[in-house]
């Protein structure tokens, strides 16, 4: 399934064109995003939106699409989310806090693991963490692209399978977020539609194990 790459980073626990890293932004647009990513973490508690992802393989010209899925998102910080793809195919990722379930409509399967030390230096940390964010990863400015800032954060931990994270802020909202593995993979998230702190219901990260469901604990 395309949704494998970010499947297995929020599983894991411890997204436009591709990102020329080498390229210089502003000093003054490098402080900006800097401040928005810190104002993304310490106040918006919670949030739910829709989101499209793309896996890509190369850079510039020769950057191909191998995959495309969309679908919708709610969190609660920290620990508390659901993540479901709605197409092509029908996947969901939820959190309460203490366990992550993930849930395959095709295979009518559930697996079940433990959320474990607040998500670690997996991307889940960005948006479903909390907000002490330089204690996992390496935090630098990046350019700025078509009006959004991006900065590039790196996993201080060695056993994190993404090499490099990069987000993107515009006008105080997350737009984007590029992800890179250690394989020359890249899983690129937009957002949309992001409603900040909004009233959650108290069961919205309840999970319940659909009818007939193969239930496996890792």
């Amino acid at each position: 399934m395309p949704n494998r790459v970010l499947a297995s980073a929020l599983a894991a626990v411890g997204a436009a064109a591709t990102l020329g890293w080498a390229a210089l932004a502003p000093a003054t647009a490098q402080a900006a995003a800097t401040d928005q990513l810190k104002t993304f973490v310490t106040t918006v508690k919670s949030a739910r939106g829709e989101f499209t992802q793309r896996q890509v393989k190369g850079t510039g010209e020769a950057m191909r699409v191998t995959g495309t899925s969309s679908g919708t998102f709610v969190f609660s910080r920290p620990g508390k989310f659901s993540w479901r793809y709605t197409k092509p195919y029908e996947q969901l990722l939820q959190a309460d806090g203490q366990t992550l379930f993930i849930y395959d409509k095709d295979l009518n399967q559930v697996t079940e693991r433990k959320l474990d030390a607040a998500l670690g230096s997996s991307p889940a940390a960005i948006l479903f963490g909390s907000n002490d964010l330089e204690k996992s990863f390496v935090v630098k400015d990046g350019p700025t692209r078509d009006g959004i800032e991006w900065l590039e954060l790196t996993p201080k931990a060695k056993d994190t399978q993404f090499e490099r994270i990069g987000i993107g802020f515009k006008g105080g909202n997350l737009e984007a977020m590029e992800l890179r593995d250690a394989f020359g993979n890249t899983t690129l998230l937009t957002f949309s539609a992001m409603q900040k702190n909004p009233s959650l219901p108290a069961d919205t990260f309840r999970f319940s194990v659909p009818k007939g469901a193969d239930v496996i604990r890792q």
